[in-house]
């Protein structure tokens, strides 16, 4: 019989070291997948990871997509290190674009930076208002916080559709499910000539470092630490649970309608049915494969980012299908999994009876 075992300590070492040794299994079921699939694993790696970056407009473009991945993966961060299970990013960072994308549409063919201002703090509170609901039905009925964020992605889904359907319809648009485009008073500036990264990546740096003095610097970090450390000593120590499940859900909240404002008002210049390139479950495999770290955070989402330019390169060149850089970031996960169960616990063989 096989069983597993707890192991008495846990190696520190190894607990670091086990996003590394997922993201090499990772490359070594990717080479096998394009054999697989028929194609030569030598240029399938060089199509997927080598091609995307090959010159600076590439470059531009791995820091342009790993920004709503930090954004996104940082605020999850805060409510993973205190048990506080937000899965459903992916709506409140399209609750975020539509809030910033109201304020765009409101003040058309007007001009002045506080529009752009406008659209960030609408974008945060959008995210936020989102993550209310779960945080309001977990602390006044204990409900399943996993669940219900995970469900309003659905419903966030459904809104923007409707909106783009209708009142946020662009009437000169024939029809198309898409907003007008913004004005350039609402559009993020370009920070690098020529390319289309913008004063997001500059914003997603930013709220790296606040959230690693949060975590790491300030009191509320510490009280969260601890309750996903051990539960049962914050409450001795009269840390308020409440407060940790609000602090979490709406750290994630806020964050990830930062990263739905910076999509509206970046490359995409409106808001369509297809606001979102699913950053908001992606960044939950950022979150873990960084080990909840801001600095992880970063190099995690500039992997992730590449996983996505190379699912676009493997369709132009491979003719494969872009999904399968969703199979790239399902295999890292597994791989991550892995890793920690034997991380945590040994295998015991018990001879049967």
């Amino acid at each position: 019989m096989i069983r597993l075992e707890k192991r008495a300590e846990v190696s520190q070492l190894m607990s670091y070291a086990s996003p590394l040794i997922a993201i090499v299994l990772m490359l070594i079921g990717g080479l096998l997948l394009f054999t697989v699939l028929g194609k030569s694993p030598l240029e399938g790696f060089k199509v997927f990871f080598i091609y995307p970056v090959r010159d600076l407009y590439g470059v531009s473009e791995l820091l342009l997509k790993a920004t709503p991945l930090m954004l996104c993966a940082i605020g999850l961060a805060v409510g993973f290190r205190a048990n506080v299970w937000n899965i459903g990013a992916e709506g409140q960072l399209i609750a975020g674009a539509i809030a910033a994308s109201a304020v765009a549409l409101y003040f058309y063919e007007s001009e002045g930076a506080h529009i752009l201002i406008l659209m960030v703090i609408a974008g945060a509170i959008g995210g936020m208002l989102w993550a209310s609901i779960p945080a309001f039905l977990k602390t006044q009925f204990n409900t399943n916080e996993i669940l219900v964020s995970l469900m309003l992605v659905y419903v966030a889904q459904l809104l923007v559709s409707w909106l783009v359907h209708g009142p946020m319809m662009d009437p000169d648009g024939f029809n198309f499910p898409q907003s007008r485009l913004f004005d350039d008073s609402a559009l993020l500036p370009i920070i690098l000539e020529d390319t289309r990264l913008n004063l997001a990546f500059g914003l997603g740096i930013g709220t790296l470092l606040v959230g690693y003095i949060f975590m790491y610097r300030s009191f509320y970090g510490f009280q969260m630490q601890v309750a996903g450390y051990a539960s049962d000593a914050a409450r001795y120590a009269g840390f308020s649970a409440k407060r940790m499940i609000w602090i979490g859900l709406l750290s994630g909240g806020g964050m990830a309608g930062l990263a739905g404002m910076s999509e509206v008002a970046g490359p995409m210049g409106q808001i369509t049915v297809h606001v979102s390139n699913n950053y908001g479950f992606a960044a939950i495999i950022v979150a873990f494969v960084a080990r909840l770290n801001p600095i992880g955070i970063f190099f995690a989402s500039l992997l992730m980012a590449l996983l996505y330019l190379g699912g676009e390169q493997a369709q132009q060149y491979l003719n494969l299908p872009a999904s399968i850089s969703n199979v790239f970031q399902g295999m890292l996960l597994m791989f991550l999994l892995g890793s920690d169960v034997f991380i945590n616990y040994r295998i015991r063989w018990k001879r049967a009876v």
